[in-house]
């Protein structure tokens, strides 16, 4: 994607990256939707699925459309942030570079993490096959998993992460790299930053549902609150005991997640 023509006044063209940014998302979520409501009830169900009853380059892509989707909106400030400093430095008559060059380095981490992704979902459904559990008793793993995700939540390390992307220019002061292999290297710290923010929120998601929209606006919408609202910090404790609560409730009443399925057969693959 080309950056905004040099000629272009800073405002003009930060404006432009931020409409292209919200249009790139907005279209990830078209697709996203579009997919839903095209599938039948079956393929609908299987999408809820750890694979989404997909081979893996299918489901990478898939994975990084729903990247694009969701983490677009909350790395905007970082990116323009980014994109700022360089309009700067081209107004000094330096070396210029790209704004696409960081995001496609922040993006690469998404990308390794869907690679993982899948193999934890596909080794997840062999083992469940394998193993010939209840879907109550899926349902509880899932459960746990919800648990996890609420008291990471709650961790120090959770801590640092957020503060690191709640900061766009604290983080382009102490991490500032030049040139085009500077900024992919930026673009991968933030992106590691942003993992270490969110990736247990993701890792919910398997339990409820990894195509489940609901869940994937509420995910989308509590990480852009904890980014960017002055209160983000309380909101993400808040939504830690909240994961912490629905979890506990899981492992009592499986039924509470929404990819239980009631019947009296066994996963199988």
């Amino acid at each position: 994607m080309l950056e905004p023509h040099s000629s272009m006044a800073p405002t003009l063209q930060r404006n432009i990256i931020l409409a292209l940014l919200i249009a790139i998302a907005a279209a990830a979520w078209t697709l996203l939707i579009w997919q839903q409501i095209g599938s039948d009830a079956d393929m609908r169900m299987e999408m809820y699925s750890p694979t989404m009853g997909m081979k893996a380059p299918l489901f990478l892509a898939v994975w990084m459309i729903m990247m694009v989707a969701m983490m677009f909106p909350t790395a905007a400030p970082m990116i323009l942030t980014f994109h700022q400093v360089q309009a700067g430095k081209q107004g000094r008559g330096e070396a210029f570079v790209s704004t696409w060059v960081f995001v496609t380095g922040y993006l690469g981490v998404w990308g390794v993490m869907g690679v993982l992704a899948f193999a934890g979902a596909a080794g997840s459904e062999m083992l469940a096959g394998s193993m010939g559990l209840s879907v109550a008793t899926a349902a509880r793993i899932g459960g746990a998993l919800l648990m996890i995700g609420g008291a990471y939540q709650l961790s120090p390390l959770k801590d640092l992460c957020l503060a690191k992307c709640r900061t766009p220019v604290g983080f382009i002061l102490t991490s500032w790299r030049d040139g085009q292999w500077g900024a992919v290297r930026m673009g991968l710290k933030h992106g590691l930053f942003c993992l270490g923010c969110c990736w247990l929120l993701f890792l919910a998601l398997f339990p409820l549902g990894i195509m489940n929209l609901a869940a994937m606006t509420v995910v989308t919408l509590l990480i852009f609150a904890e980014k960017t609202l002055p209160a983000g910090e309380r909101i993400a404790k808040v939504s830690g005991v909240a994961l912490l609560l629905y979890g506990a409730a899981v492992l009592v009443f499986p039924q509470a997640l929404p990819t239980f399925q009631p019947a009296d057969t066994m996963i199988m693959n």
